[in-house]
């Protein structure tokens, strides 16, 4: 009688050896084959409280809204690989970048916000790069980030046509941000 034989059997320890030397390669690249990107996919609620932050009321004494640009833009953007959720406020302001910095230094810090300070190395002023403050912990945590907008950045980012509010000076974004599921993120990962 001619011996069993299993035909499988020699398979399976190539196979195997196969996935555990993918799955070992996409751990060296930081890459991982089991756990998929977020999406945007049940984040209504999550968007609503990043809209419902003060912070996007605040704003110096001196700035105004653009018409346009009345409301809270916020939503969730996957087109990335992975989900970002945002909610922001466009202001137009005449005075002093410095003058917006102060305030958002003040403000933020009263409203419980960490500011973060930029790697070594970033000489670049807070007047030019803006601001970025982090809140709450993982499962919770936001991310402010305070940036400076002229009328033709307004129109290539946002295709808005700035009207004469921004004649006099420039403006700036405040956006508050997080990931889909709250983990926490820093301002200069």
């Amino acid at each position: 009688m001619p011996p069993r034989t299993h035909p499988t059997r020699p398979l399976a320890l190539p196979g195997a050896l196969l996935l555990a030397t993918a799955l070992f390669a996409a751990g060296l690249t930081g890459c991982s084959a089991l756990s998929p990107f977020n999406t945007c996919n049940d984040t209504a609620t999550r968007v609503k409280e990043l809209r419902s932050q003060p912070i996007l009321q605040s704003a110096p004494e001196g700035a105004t809204v653009p018409n346009d640009l009345a409301s809270v833009d916020a939503g969730c953007l996957d087109d990335s690989g992975d989900a970002w959720l945002y909610a922001e406020r466009i202001y137009a302001f005449a005075g002093s970048r410095q003058k917006v910095v102060d305030f958002y230094r003040t403000t933020a810090k009263a409203d419980g916000w960490h500011l973060q300070s930029a790697p070594p190395g970033q000489d670049t002023p807070e007047t030019t790069a803006g601001l970025c403050f982090t809140k709450g912990g993982d499962g919770d945590a936001l991310l402010l980030t305070v940036q400076f907008t002229t009328a033709r950045q307004l129109k290539i980012e946002h295709g808005y046509e700035a009207g004469p509010e921004f004649d006099s000076g420039s403006g700036f974004e405040i956006e508050v941000g997080s990931e889909t599921d709250g983990a926490k993120t820093g301002c200069f990962d």
